[in-house]
């Protein structure tokens, strides 16, 4: 009896030790993962949200021997499937594939119960895509100088498509307005193709909005392109000018689609993650499929991720402020 009473606690002592080693960051990336991942998606099927989380999902599963799983949960501004991963435990079986505008905008717009920045392990940006600047055909401009000209000349005859307020669509406009000193009335939709669709029909002059659902209209002659708000012209529109080139330098605003895990999770496991992710995007393969897309591969890493989320969600808070945008 007095033996066995003796080595209780030292039983019970290495078995804390080795239960502490089986879950150590170490072994936690050496066995990881072992069970599929669910890669949760803030946006409906057919966005470009969803299309980078699918580019991402086949290969990466394949380089990690586990399925990753696509769900979408759109609504609420992202916030339906943000607060889910916020609230998920942080052992890298549920992660997020974020669109920017839900980031570093939304939380501007309205209350959440999420931080952008403080509940979440950023993992990797996988793709970039910068907006294009659209008109009517039969507005009588060729040119993003010409749209300036014109809105000068008629004060509050313009306006433009959002699909809603708050979105990178609506803040780009307005911050587009701010630099060239204009006015053109905001029209805001719920949800880029009912902008889109009154756009066509004339019903409203211009968007601005990622390149996917716009090239088929570009390529038919039914929307005319101005500029590309992105640092360099796109391989799917080689003759639409950026707008640097149309004398506006600070108007680079592009949509991003990042990997973010809980917070607290393991570094080992986002490294791991953040590793098989570059190595991917790093082919001729994943490149090119961007590509046609009208977006492109971006890479950055978790230390270059969680700087720039940063830099994002302040640089967009001051547009927001100024402007004094509301949630709908």
């Amino acid at each position: 009896m007095t033996v066995s009473f003796i080595f209780k606690p030292l039983r019970a002592g290495i078995a804390a030790a080795l239960t502490a080693i089986a879950f150590s960051p170490a072994v936690a990336s050496a066995d990881y993962p072992d069970r599929p991942i669910t890669l949760l998606v803030p946006a409906a099927p057919g966005g470009t949200t969803d299309l980078a989380a699918r580019l991402i999902a086949q290969p990466l599963g394949e380089a990690l021997k586990q399925s990753v799983v696509v769900e979408n949960k759109p609504g609420a501004s992202g916030s339906i499937a943000s607060q889910a991963v916020a609230k998920a435990a942080p052992d890298g079986y549920t992660l997020l594939l974020q669109y920017s505008g839900y980031n570093a905008i939304s939380p501007h717009v309205q209350p959440t119960d999420w931080d952008p920045i403080k509940d979440f392990a950023p993992i990797a940006n996988i793709l970039s895509a910068p907006q294009v600047i659209v008109v009517r055909p039969s507005l009588p401009v060729n040119s993003l100088k010409e749209l300036i000209e014109y809105a000068r000349a008629n004060p509050d005859k313009l306006n433009y498509a959002s699909s809603g307020n708050g979105a990178l669509q609506h803040v780009a406009t307005e911050l587009l307005k701010q630099m060239a000193d204009v006015k053109i009335e905001h029209i805001p939709y719920k949800g880029t193709g009912p902008a889109l669709n009154d756009l066509l029909g004339g019903a409203v002059d211009l968007t601005i909005t990622t390149p996917p659902p716009l090239l088929g209209h570009i390529a038919a002659g039914k929307l005319r392109a101005l500029a590309v708000t992105g640092p360099k012209r796109l391989a799917s529109l080689p003759d639409v000018p950026t707008v640097a080139e149309a004398g506006y330098p600070d108007l680079l605003v592009s949509s991003w689609f990042a990997m973010y895990a809980p917070k607290d999770t393991p570094k080992a496991i986002v490294d791991k993650l953040a590793g098989t992710i570059e190595g991917i995007m790093k082919t001729d393969a994943f490149r090119k499929k961007a590509e046609e897309q009208g977006a492109e591969a971006d890479f950055m890493g978790p230390a270059k991720l969680a700087e720039y989320t940063q830099e994002e969600y302040d640089r967009w808070g001051k547009v927001v402020k100024a402007a004094d945008i509301k949630a709908n």
